[in-house]
């Protein structure tokens, strides 16, 4: 009877103790978000909105209250330093491809919560649920 007991016992310690791992390696995940979705984080959250496109597609147009960080500059490592790592981070590009290599770095440099425009602006830009602003 007391193997028993100290066999659940351990198996208990041992499912507690990998559930609490599985959580915090859940919380840096990156989540896809619609546009939907983006817009409740934001309206939600304190968040930092990043367009990682090059400056010239980020002036043609960009999602209101975005920055831009080009994610191919030779400056872009120590740009995202810039960044809370601490406060959530709504990434997105043109087609979502750039985007989700930034998030990768930006999961790999510490930052707690990362979203990532599923898409990028391109599939939504048509669409009422972004504010986004183009310049002629």
């Amino acid at each position: 009877m007391k193997k028993v007991l100290l066999i659940c016992c351990l198996l208990l310690a041992i499912g507690l103790s990998t559930s609490c791992l599985d959580s915090k390696e859940a919380s840096t995940d990156v989540k896809l978000v619609t546009a939907e979705e983006m817009q409740s984080i934001i309206e939600l959250e304190d968040v930092q909105l990043v367009d990682v496109r090059t400056a010239e597609e980020h002036n043609a147009e960009y999602i209101v209250n975005s920055q831009n960080i080009d994610f191919t500059s030779p400056t872009f490592d120590e740009d995202i330093k810039k960044l809370d790592k601490a406060k959530p981070v709504i990434l997105y590009c043109k087609g979502g491809n750039r985007s989700a290599k930034c998030a990768k770095k930006l999961k790999d440099a510490g930052f707690e919560k990362i979203y990532d425009l599923e898409g990028g602006i391109s599939k939504w830009k048509h669409s009422d649920k972004l504010k986004i602003e183009v310049r002629s």
